[in-house]
């Protein structure tokens, strides 16, 4: 139904110029094409004739996608029929001011792309329809629009996800100014982002339209022009009449304008004006562009099961291209003819770029495709996480040389994180650090305690308190050139805002070929055994919403050392690979200083050397000689395991090898298998439940690299939240479980070989020199 409303639209449009010429034949273009094409209205007749052209390429692209889907040559056709007015903000806007597009906003690409001569909008967009492997943003890997040279970052099917961070980007440009850095855009940029009405309620969007007026009203400057293009429909679900208005016009902080996005000229005066107040004063502007949507949501898209071919043919007498020909006619800035072969030349244009399009080649190979997701170069972050910050600026930051964390005594985790962090605001000055009760409290266990003191609140600073914003802010951050170190209270708190990750931060770099980054470094406190606080929200021990994340780094230090090594190399990834991760701090342990008795000091740690870091995927072994069995764990696991590692060689004669993992992803399959093979029995101590935690996982590298003669056994927390009180300690593992569960798998396994069993399929013994296929 939907390929034949195209034709529909087509011949309208087509009749409908015959029509004038026929009841005009006379008509001529006698108009100066640089005076204003209507009285009382900038818009001239050449600028008139210039949007007119890009809606008409941004028209054809629509109905060439509905076609070459029919033949199965394209893959792609949500479309911007009927939204073709947002041209206007494509040529009011510069091509240096970042935007963040819905997919209903192919005429402002096709218009930006004329501010930087050279540009192939026809031909980029055609690539990406056919999922060609030479598609200039995505590589065929997604129909999105993007561009490296007209500062258009590529979003996918987004439903208001990327709001966050074009609010982020927005207060990040101002804040890499404030920090007296060079952002990657002219000082007075603006951020563009458009969307749609239904998106417009979407939750997600109501806390960016939110922590840009909390912005506004801490008098921050805030300069992001949100473009609603309202149609007054969300796929079949109807907009109702004068909500968006309703919602938006005195909406605090954020100021207001509205027009017919059908009427080119009034669209130009209005967001000419929207345009000039957000760049000149660095606030909030809210561009309600009122619009249609014909051929609807998409081609898979039935309208007649929701609409009338009545109603579907009513919208449709709205078209836009009609509202530009009328406009163009009656002013006499171009004559039937003269339109009609402009829109057919633009035709046969669309149609040849169309069939060489489809002949380009396509991703053929599972290394193409992930090529971009997680890029590693080792030996440059080796230097880069050794590289130490200058050391007169480490004196005056700590003060005199025996103030340095590395000639002080060993500490607990908390106190070495937080060392680590002030080297970390020395080491990268376009660092920043973020989130709730961060700034003077030092967060809710004081692991910031001292950074605002030390280097400002430019750089430490408390946001409002919404997770999705904090993530969205690290986000837009980090693609203004800053550093990220966004914090999450609790792991618990993560649940709220995961798309930020999932859908947003770690697919950029997938979608655009690597060509746009945000690099950050989450840092969230989480994991079980709190004593005397907790239940589910700080007690969370559920990491798999984090493990399944293409390309996202998990770093679970237990212990201080390990922390400021994996710290290093988070950063350093950031810097060098523009990665994502996610560095998650065991609550319990850190202020935990003794390991088996008190008063031991056991789990304090010396500062390491300011060159020493913990390479990506590498674990760390302990008790190596032992030959009985292998006990494979993190985190909390490792505390608990080395403390049942004693009991069960004084009391049982049982001696565990112990084996850190460190990282949760990538996973060390080879680190994995060579501790398997080293005894021959692998007992996982998992502090997560025990469906869908990394148990699974460890126990998967270990049959798919040793085989099934391996006994494997796992100590693992129960299905189910964390209640409150002691009651926590039920559903979690402990020593006792450890030791029963050694016990019993050392005792069924006396027969083990002389010689361990060799690991399969492994590249070498664990160096800790991890290969991404392996994440």
């Amino acid at each position: 139904m939907n390929l034949n409303r195209a034709q529909v639209i087509d011949e309208n449009f087509v009749n409908f110029l015959r029509a004038w010429q026929e009841a005009r034949p006379d008509a001529a273009a006698t108009a100066d094409l640089d005076q204003p094409a209507r009285n009382g209205y900038a818009l001239t007749g050449r600028e008139l004739l210039e949007l007119f052209h890009s809606q008409m390429v941004c028209r054809h692209l629509d109905l060439i996608a509905r076609e070459l889907r029919g033949r199965d040559q394209g893959f792609y056709t949500i479309g911007s029929s009927g939204h073709e007015g947002n041209a206007v903000v494509g040529k009011l806007t510069r091509h240096t001011d970042p935007a963040y597009l819905h997919y209903r906003s192919g005429a402002f690409m096709v218009q930006r792309s004329k501010h930087l001569p050279g540009s192939t909008p026809i031909w980029d967009t055609l690539l990406s329809q056919v999922a060609s492997a030479d598609d200039p943003i995505s590589g065929g890997r997604h129909k999105v629009w993007g561009s490296v040279p007209l500062w258009v970052l590529p979003q996918t099917s987004t439903i208001a996800s990327h709001l966050p961070k074009s609010v982020g980007a927005a207060i990040g440009l101002e804040r890499v100014k404030q920090l007296g850095r060079t952002p990657p855009v002219p000082d007075d940029s603006i951020i563009v982002c458009s969307f749609g009405d239904a998106s417009a309620n979407h939750s997600v969007a109501a806390g960016a339209f939110s922590t840009a007026s909390w912005a506004q009203h801490r008098q921050m400057p805030v300069p992001i022009l949100f473009v609603c293009e309202d149609n007054g429909i969300g796929i079949s679900v109807e907009t109702p009449t004068g909500w968006i208005e309703t919602a938006f016009s005195s909406r605090p902080g954020i100021h207001y304008f509205a027009c017919n996005g059908l009427d080119l000229v009034e669209t130009h005066a209005v967001a000419a004006e929207a345009v000039a107040v957000c760049r000149r004063e660095r606030v909030p502007v809210f561009l309600h562009l009122k619009v249609i949507r014909m051929l609807g949501h998409a081609g898979s898209d039935i309208e007649t099961e929701y609409h009338t071919v009545e109603e579907i043919a009513e919208v449709e007498s709205y078209d836009p291209l009609l509202y530009s020909a009328q406009t163009a006619l009656e002013t006499a800035v171009a004559t039937p003819a003269q339109l009609l072969d402009m829109y057919e030349s633009i035709r046969r244009r669309v149609r040849s770029v169309a069939e060489e399009a489809i002949r380009r080649p396509k991703l053929t190979s599972v290394e193409q495709i992930v090529q971009p997701l997680a890029p590693y170069d080792s030996d440059l972050v080796a230097i880069e996480a050794a590289r130490a910050a200058p050391v007169d600026e480490r004196l005056a930051a700590f003060g005199d040389e025996s103030k340095l964390p590395e000639n002080q005594r060993p500490r607990h985790l908390k106190i070495l994180i937080n060392q680590a962090l002030h080297d970390a605001f020395l080491k990268y000055p376009e660092s920043v650090l973020f989130g709730e009760d961060v700034a003077k409290k030092g967060g809710v266990y004081n692991v910031t305690t001292g950074l605002t003191k030390t280097f400002g609140d430019d750089r430490c600073f408390n946001t409002l308190l919404d997770e999705t914003t904090i993530l969205g802010l690290g986000i837009g951050f980090a693609q203004m050139g800053l550093l990220p170190l966004p914090e999450i209270q609790y792991v618990a708190y993560y649940h709220n805002a995961e798309d930020q990750i999932r859908g947003e931060a770690c697919s950029q770099q997938y979608f655009s070929r690597d060509q746009f980054r945000n690099p950050m470094v989450v840092r969230i406190a989480g994991l079980g055994y709190q004593k005397g606080f907790g239940g589910h929200f700080h007690n969370d021990n559920s990491l798999a919403v984090f493990r399944d994340v293409p390309g996202l780094i998990v770093a679970i230090p237990a212990r201080g050392d390990d922390a400021v090594g994996m710290l290093r190399t988070c950063l350093a990834l950031a810097r060098v690979n523009g990665r994502v991760s996610t560095f998650i701090e065991p609550i319990a342990l850190y202020m935990t200083k003794d390991l088996h008795d008190a008063g031991d000091a056991a789990w304090q740690f010396a500062y390491p050397p300011l060159d020493w870091f913990v390479p990506l995927g590498e674990g760390r072994t302990y008790c190596p000689d032992a030959t009985d069995l292998t006990i494979i764990t993190y985190g909390n696991g490792l505390y608990l395991s080395l403390r049942a590692a004693r009991t069960l060689e004084r009391n049982h004669g049982i001696r565990a090898r112990i084996s850190d993992l460190r990282w949760l992803a990538p996973l060390n399959a080879d680190f994995i298998a060579a501790e398997a093979a080293a005894t021959g029995r692998v007992l996982v101590v998992d502090e997560c439940r025990r469906s869908g935690g990394p148990s699974e996982a460890i126990v998967t590298a270990v049959v798919e690299r040793c085989g099934t003669d391996i006994p494997i056994a796992r100590v693992t927390g129960e299905d189910t939240y964390i209640p409150l009180g002691k009651a926590a300690y039920l559903v979690l593992p402990d020593e006792e479980q450890v030791v029963a569960a050694a016990v019993a798998l050392a005792g069924r396994s006396r027969a083990r070989p002389d010689s361990p069993q060799k690991p399969a399929n492994r590249a070498g013994r664990g160096t800790g020199r991890l290969a991404e296929a392996h994440g």
